[in-house]
């Protein structure tokens, strides 16, 4: 049985003080619930009259605005419901119905008058149709009726919601408030009190929130501004065209640049090519299987062995390597340059700090969206789709090199340092391999997100085995674009089991 916990008196005494400057308002109040629901760890059910009165108010006084938020988006939900039965014009959808098939009914009897006076012979089916409209058009009205005559039940779920929400906020309150006050006392910059700052920035937002939320649901028609965001169709116009600008200065004063980045791109692709392509398939497959037996043994090596004869036998060989060596060569870019930039990084947090909105906005993106400006400075084929493979699959090996070597104990890091550790001793012989499985993971994803974009990539003429993929997706060919799906998963399969080794 619990036992409750016993104060002693200078410790009991603290605590209220420590109480009383945390809670302000109703600090006598606080003393004994607080107290009530310190004697054991956990939930302590317990009711907030204030806080049920005020709602999310009293969350967002009290500094609590996460729970402000969540409380002021149920409230509104049950507020949106009291303002609909109340105000709402809950039949105008079955109104708007009538309207229209009450337009096309006179449309139908005009064709009737129409047809008697010309004794078409489509007069039996014209008055049929229009028994059809007739009959829609009550049903549509009865319906809108019936609509109408809810309103007390809207009022009625709504209010039951905004007493259940209440109840909800008064039995939470205190245990949420005294879970602040146990971080205030470790911290003395959390919030506290009763702030009237607060307090006011609390009922404008449930104010604002509240009211035209039940204004747009109720009335969507009583204020035109929250039906559509103000805006100008030439401000888009006008800020696309001088984008537009911007990608044309920076392409003709960059044209050296971006010819020699092509020229690069394409020579390190042709010698990959020449390597995995034109050598002769049993020598590529014999050496790919020895490096998976190396790497991580002879399991590996027979379902290594079995995916190349798939890729073979199925003649997915060519496009695979060709698939390979755009992927070797943006994995082998992002890699090179990927490892000591996460170094400097690392070694540099003001750096990283720079660097790492660049890694959320390149990681955020879609992929689709990396072909605009590498299209519009490089131009489509392979250097394109190298340059939007390396884009997009380039941060992992930054964000794990920096994580890598962060982790390193520093400790470690002091002793080495007391032996008469130099800088170069300590980078190579202490943080990266203590940090090496850390960066192989960061390896791992880069080589992997960088396969993920050889669908994306065919669309800017990589070639490859996305080409087949899209080709199927053009031609709705189901079978053929499940064995070219299936192909890149081999190829990733594969270089994932290499790169990871035995771990």
């Amino acid at each position: 049985m619990h036992q409750p916990q016993q104060i002693k008196p200078e410790t009991a005494e603290r605590m209220n003080t420590l109480i009383d400057t945390f809670a302000g308002q109703s600090a006598e109040y606080y003393r004994r619930v607080f107290g009530y629901m310190m004697e054991a760890p956990g939930y302590r059910f317990t009711l907030n009259w204030a806080a049920a009165l005020l709602g999310p108010i009293w969350f967002g006084a009290r500094g609590l605005w996460s729970w402000f938020l969540g409380f002021l988006v149920l409230e509104t939900f049950a507020y949106i419901q009291i303002g609909r039965g109340l105000f709402g014009d809950l039949g105008r959808e079955f109104r708007d119905r009538a309207d229209s098939i009450a337009a096309t009914l006179d449309l139908r009897r005009q064709q009737i008058e129409a047809a008697e006076a010309s004794g078409s012979s489509s007069l039996d089916s014209l008055r049929r149709a229009a028994e059809s409209l007739e009959t829609a058009l009550a049903d549509a009205q009865a319906a809108a009726t019936q609509a109408d005559a809810t309103g007390l039940t809207f009022v009625a779920v709504g209010l039951v919601m905004l007493l259940v929400i209440k109840f909800a906020a008064a039995a939470t309150a205190n245990w949420t408030l005294e879970g602040q006050f146990a971080r205030w006392r470790s911290d003395k910059s959390v919030a506290s009190g009763w702030s009237p700052t607060r307090l006011l920035i609390a009922v404008g937002l449930f104010i604002t929130v509240v009211l035209l939320s039940a204004i747009k649901f109720a009335q969507p028609d009583a204020i035109a501004l929250l039906k559509q965001f103000p805006t100008n169709r030439n401000w888009r116009i006008d800020v696309g065209d001088g984008v537009q600008a911007g990608f044309d200065w920076t392409k003709t004063a960059g044209r050296g640049f971006f010819d020699g980045l092509t020229f690069g791109m394409r020579t390190l692709l042709d010698w990959i090519e020449v390597v995995l392509v034109q050598t002769p398939w049993p020598v590529v497959a014999l050496v790919i299987v020895m490096l998976a037996y190396l790497s991580a043994g002879p399991r590996v090596a027979i379902f290594t062995g079995a995916a190349l004869a798939y890729l073979g036998l199925l003649d997915f060989w060519e496009k695979a390597m060709t698939t390979v060596a755009l992927l070797g060569a943006a994995a082998l870019i992002s890699i090179t340059l990927g490892i000591p930039l996460g170094i400097y990084c690392a070694r540099r947090p003001k750096v990283f700090a720079v660097v790492r909105p660049i890694l959320d906005f390149m990681q955020s993106m879609p992929s689709f969206v990396y072909l605009i400006p590498v299209v519009a400075f490089i131009g489509s084929g392979k250097p394109a789709g190298v340059v939007a493979t390396m884009i997009f699959g380039s941060p992992p090996v930054i964000r794990f090199t920096v994580l890598g070597l962060q982790q390193v104990p520093e400790t470690v890091r002091e002793a080495a340092l007391a032996f008469g550790a130099t800088p170069r001793y300590l980078l190579w012989r202490v943080d990266l391999p203590l940090a090496a499985k850390t960066i192989m993971a960061g390896v791992n994803q880069t080589i992997l997100l960088s396969l993920a974009m050889v669908v994306v990539a065919s669309l800017i003429g990589a070639k490859g085995l996305g080409e087949d993929v899209l080709e199927a997706l053009q031609y709705a060919a189901a079978g053929q674009g499940i064995l070219a799906g299936l192909a890149i998963l081999f190829c990733a399969l594969i270089l994932d089991r290499i790169v990871a080794g035995k771990t």
